[in-house]
Parts: C-alpha cells; structure tokens; sequence
C-alpha cells in the first residue's frame, strides 16, 4: 500500500520559546516570512504525500486556524487533538483512527531538511521492504545523548549520499557509556501501521511521557525496522539558536533576499 499520509506532531508548548510562543505557537514561528510548519508540508507534498494530519492543542487555536488554509490541490491538510501533553508516542497514537489501516509518515516540525530527498528514500525503502524505515544521521559521539540512538547490522549505499541499514536495537538518549554507535534519529520516519499496536503497549517513562523510541525499539526486536543514514542539510528548530540560524542560512540560500543580507552581514562584520 502506498504511502500518502504523514502525521506532524505539533501540540508542544514551546516554552524554549517564550514569551513569544505565548500568542504564536513554535511551529508557526517565521523562518523570513514562512511559518516553520509550512516547511515541513512543503517537504511532504514534494515527496508525495497526499494527506496531512497535525496533531495539535486545543490551547492552540491558531494552528488549527492555519491548517483550515493550508490545503492545496496536492495535499488536504487536517488536525486531530493531543488533550494532554504525554509525549511524541502518545501524539501519533491521536492519529490512529485518522490515519486507518496503511502505511503512513511521520515528520517532526521542529526540523527542517533542506529538501525532500530523506523523505522520498524512506518512502522508497518502505515501498521495496514493507518494512518501517526510519532517518538516521551520523553525530559526534558527544551529541549522541541527545537523542535515539541506533545499533546496526550492515549497510547498503543506495546513493552517494545516503546508504540503507538494517537497525537491531533504539536506545532512547543513552549515557555516553551506553551508547551503541554514532548514528542517531532524525525526525523523518515511515511506520507501518502495526506501530499503533506497540505504541498501546509501551509505558511510560520516568517524566511519564510515551516515547515513540520505544515501539520503534519492540520494531527493532522483531527484525522490523530499518534506516536510512544520510547526510541532508538538517536544521533543528527546536531551541531559539536553531531557529535563528535555520532564518539566517535559508535566507541566504534565497534568490530574492540572500544577495541583500549576505552584502549586509558582509558589511556587518567587516567593520
């Protein structure tokens, strides 16, 4: 079954954020003069996603509201409710009955990619294993930590830039110590639909959040879940700092103002 749906968690507080984030929700937060979400559907509809769900707050009208306009010919967008704040796994978990009995995305809105190759691979890999596949990049040991981390049983380069590797364990943020490789989770992801059976399963952890790492850990287990590493520019608009330099290198990689702001910063700090 094709892949047409991708879910786009987006019912955090954003209180890295504040005090802006107290009127305008993160992900509508301007990267120049577009929401950050906004790239995020971009990237989607190139890949050729069909139907949008954002899981969202109540708390947050305006991403409703964004959403009731963003629909194109290529893509309906739609949103469903995360009622409480209990984690990613528990956000996709909103969007089961939306997303029904296929093969579906995940894409995180506090990352952007600088195009939508990542995807189309995943998609690509999904589509020749049946398998849930999953973005992975390679970090500084000392990053590992902040993030999934993965174990993996050989590599297969299916381009210059990206290769496909089989994952046989997800650790969730693992001490220095106990990490098991260099590679980690990028928020690009295509599950199969079983996913929702282990996501009902998982308990919480100790801040009793759902993580999504651990269903894609019990996918792991059974021989189920593979990887794409690759090297795409990748910003993470999570913190304030990433946000404000995935505006600055976006910007500069525009036609219409990246000529003007590269002269300016030129001229800024030539001084």
């Amino acid at each position: 079954m094709a892949v047409r749906t991708v879910v786009i968690p987006a019912a955090g507080m954003g209180t890295r954020f504040l005090p802006a984030t107290r009127v305008t929700p993160k992900e509508l937060l301007p990267i120049y003069d577009t929401p950050a979400i906004q790239f995020v559907i971009d990237e989607a509809t190139a890949a050729g996603i069909e139907r949008v769900i954002i899981v969202t707050s109540r708390s947050k009208p305006s991403i409703e509201a964004y959403a009731s306009s963003a629909s194109t010919a290529n893509v309906a967008v739609s949103v469903v409710y995360q009622d409480s704040p209990l984690g990613l796994g528990h956000a996709i978990s909103c969007a089961r009955n939306a997303v029904g009995q296929e093969p579906f995305a995940v894409m995180l809105p506090d990352e952007i990619m600088g195009d939508s190759s990542l995807m189309k691979s995943l998609i690509a890999l999904y589509d020749r294993t049946g398998t849930s596949s999953i973005g992975l990049k390679k970090v500084p040991m000392s990053e590992v930590s902040s993030y999934g981390n993965v174990e993996i049983a050989g590599r297969t380069d299916v381009s210059p830039s990206e290769s496909a590797v089989a994952i046989n364990r997800v650790i969730e943020k693992p001490k220095p110590s106990e990490a098991v490789s260099d590679l980690v989770i990028i928020g690009r992801y295509v599950l199969t639909p079983n996913v929702f059976d282990h996501l009902a399963t998982i308990k919480p952890s100790l801040n009793g959040e759902f993580q999504l790492t651990d269903a894609l850990a019990l996918l792991a287990n059974e021989n189920q879940l593979v990887g794409i590493v690759s090297d795409i520019t990748r910003y993470d608009t999570g913190t304030p700092m990433g946000l404000l330099r995935a505006v600055i290198e976006i910007a500069l990689g525009r036609n219409d103002i990246g000529p003007q702001l590269n002269s300016w910063l030129k001229e800024k700090f030539n001084k």
